[in-house]
């Protein structure tokens, strides 16, 4: 289709869309911008494709983050889990992975997302409530016996105390005996929505962040198949913000 007739019939749309009948409804994104009826090549003739757009599972990974897409790698299937014991919640895991689910997500306890040990006065009451209590170094290798993780991804929902937790996990890969860039997985790891949102804070920003970037930095150059922060938006829209 030349240009000159693309114009022609993009102009006798436009015509017949202004007569057409409409609900009066107007239609945003989540952060109130205008959607049109309809978009077309002159919408983009401005867009610099390589830059702006790009190839799928190349920057700026606006078409996803791999080249195919969903046909080479379907989502993964995991039910937020954890509660009580490490016994308890490495049973639970069991049970799921047994029954089709293709990777694993923690929910830890009050405690342990603050960085509290399970004996702890201030933890009374709390512990394995809501999540899965993470005390120590054992506790991760009770969470995790008998489940490869070199053959799961692995989704932990943790923040201040994050840095701990991961050094947790490596050191149970490490016990089976897995390269460490054969690891999957995810850290929430997002401490400024801790600030304004969730509350669950324990150091300052300013060294929060430090602790972050130099995780965000070893996981790149030892970890590589691992995301060592999520960026938690639902939190700090929860908490009252408007986009």
């Amino acid at each position: 289709m030349s240009d000159l007739e693309y114009l022609k019939q993009r102009k006798s749309y436009d015509e017949k869309a202004k007569s057409a009948k409409s609900n009066g409804m107007k239609f945003t994104t989540v952060s109130g911008q205008g959607i049109d009826v309809f978009y077309g090549p002159d919408d983009i003739e401005n867009i610099n494709y390589l830059s702006e757009i790009g190839f799928p599972g190349e920057y700026p990974y606006t078409r996803g983050i791999h080249p195919n897409g969903y046909r080479g790698k379907i989502w993964t299937m995991r039910q937020f889990a954890g509660f009580g014991s490490p016994e308890d919640t490495n049973e639970r895991f069991h049970y799921l992975l047994n029954h089709g689910q293709t990777g694993l997500s923690v929910a830890f306890d009050l405690p342990t997302l603050m960085g509290w040990d399970a004996d702890a006065p201030i933890s009374d009451g709390e512990v394995g409530i809501c999540g899965v209590a993470i005390s120590s170094l054992q506790d991760m290798e009770i969470l995790f016996d008998k489940i490869p993780l070199d053959k799961v991804s692995t989704s932990m929902t943790i923040n201040s105390p994050a840095a701990m937790i991961f050094a947790f996990y490596l050191a149970v890969a490490q016990k089976q005996g897995v390269d460490f860039k054969n690891l999957r997985g995810t850290l929430q790891n997002d401490i400024l929505k801790e600030y304004i949102a969730q509350k669950e804070f324990i150091y300052p920003p300013t060294p929060s962040m430090r602790i972050i970037v130099d995780m965000i930095e070893y996981c790149k150059n030892e970890v590589p198949q691992w995301n060592p922060v999520s960026v938690s938006g639902y939190h700090i829209r929860e908490a009252g913000s408007t986009s």
